[in-house]
């Protein structure tokens, strides 16, 4: 027989340890075949131990490639004028991309066939690979990074007392039954590579920025610190009823919840695209990369029903009790704005999802601004010409009664045309700048 190398055909006059990336690179491809005891050229120099050598590769396959492709490899000794090697026949596998466990899915760890050689394979390839084996969901295919930590997790998974170990990763689809990590392993791991951006605007449009700021890794530190970022912003403005004070903030807490939760749980994480954030002074904007799944309309959601894009993600989401059940979020950020006379809003594209929530302490654009009565008219008049004020100045100016003026001052505080400063004795008033 004549033994010449081709894209199909590999010869090695001895074991060395670069066998396995053509083992590895005929699985990844159209298969084929190494004969071990031919040198390169084609020469026969056979083996001593031929039994020997295919338990040696039988052994280096189980040892350091994943996943385990011991059942694709056929061995077979033949014997070539009087001497003996060993031809290994190397089918396709079924789960490709096959790599050296040490170097992970990298292309230092996963090669392909290209020409007579066995070369690294791109990261375009080992994604393509992937998608061919594991099929079109992202959160269940395997992730590129495997070298991922989880303090995040695990601090999320220990406040609420769930086991967050190795059987519950492989469970819940964080890591396959071989012990590869998932894209969804990747997402809640502290390592995740998509981000979600927030920036703070000047009044109702994008042309001056107030603050921005980018957050990153695992969704569930992203979920705390950008829920306080908006939090801390969220503030609280009071208003008068005769005597009763009434405390209102600019957001309803559940509706911004709920909000952060969906921007989080179905997006579209195939997309690298960070998510967005936007707050102006009349309404908050969550952008999320992804449109609606196929089949779902607008009207569908707004009457509860869901299709969730990212399913496992979602599980986790909901075992965590951050989420109550699929398509209520929604309906939660609506009833959180009833009775106010305000309502927020939806709109989608192919590609995003954008869910506004209107400031309910912002005024109305055509709205008149609300006027002054005599007595705080006065108030401001008195400010205009002092400058800095005391609560007895305006009882003398105004002629009333202790309780009446502190009532006033209060109200004028609440709707923003005095500050107090001072305490005590020191107390004074002055109008906001």
């Amino acid at each position: 027989m004549i033994y010449q190398e081709s894209e199909t055909v590999e010869l090695k006059s001895i074991v060395v340890d670069d066998i396995k990336k053509e083992i590895i690179a005929f699985a990844n491809c159209e298969g084929g075949k190494l004969y071990i005891g031919v040198q390169d050229d084609g020469t026969v120099v056979g083996l001593d131990d031929p039994d020997g050598v295919a338990l040696q590769i039988s052994n280096m396959v189980r040892d350091a490639i994943k996943p385990d492709l011991t059942m694709f490899l056929h061995y077979k000794t033949l014997n070539e004028n009087g001497k003996q090697i060993v031809a290994i026949d190397v089918q396709q596998g079924t789960e490709r991309p096959y790599y050296i466990s040490k170097k992970g899915l990298r292309p230092e760890g996963v090669f392909v066939r290209q020409g007579y050689s066995s070369v690294p394979a791109t990261s375009t390839a080992i994604r393509r690979m992937i998608k061919e084996t594991d099929g079109d969901y992202f959160e269940e295919m395997r992730s590129l990074e495997q070298d991922l930590t989880f303090e995040a997790a695990e601090k999320e998974f220990s406040e609420r007392n769930i086991l967050f170990g190795e059987a519950q990763m492989k469970t819940l689809g964080i890591m396959t039954h071989d012990g590869v990590y998932t894209n969804l392993g990747l997402l809640l791991s502290d390592q995740c590579v998509h981000t979600i951006k927030a920036a703070v605007f000047q009044g109702t449009t994008q042309n001056e920025f107030k603050d921005r700021k980018e957050f990153s890794g695992s969704l569930f530190r992203q979920m705390d610190e950008v829920y306080d970022y908006i939090d801390f912003r969220n503030q609280t403005h009071s208003s008068f009823q005769k005597l009763r004070r009434i405390d209102q903030r600019d957001y309803p807490e559940t509706a911004v919840r709920e909000a952060l939760m969906n921007l989080l749980v179905h997006r579209e994480y195939s997309f690298r695209a960070s998510t967005f954030i936007s707050l102006y002074t009349d309404r908050i904007e969550f952008t999320s990369i992804g449109g609606l799944v196929s089949g779902v309309t607008l009207k569908d959601v707004m009457m509860g029903i869901s299709v969730c894009r990212n399913v496992k993600l979602a599980n986790v989401f909901y075992r965590l009790e951050l989420i109550e059940a699929y398509g209520t979020g929604i309906l939660k950020i609506m009833e959180a704005y009833a009775g106010t006379g305000k309502e927020p809003e939806i709109e989608t594209s192919d590609n995003a999802f954008k869910i506004i929530l209107p400031n309910l302490n912002a005024p109305e654009p055509d709205a008149a601004p609300p006027k002054n009565s005599v007595e705080e008219d006065a108030v401001i008049a008195l400010a205009k010409e002092q400058g800095i004020f005391t609560r007895k100045d305006v009882e003398k100016a105004l002629g009333i009664s202790q309780t009446t003026c502190g009532r006033l001052l209060r109200q004028m505080i609440g709707t923003g045309q005095i500050v107090q400063e001072g305490r005590g004795r020191n107390t004074h008033y002055r109008l906001v700048e």
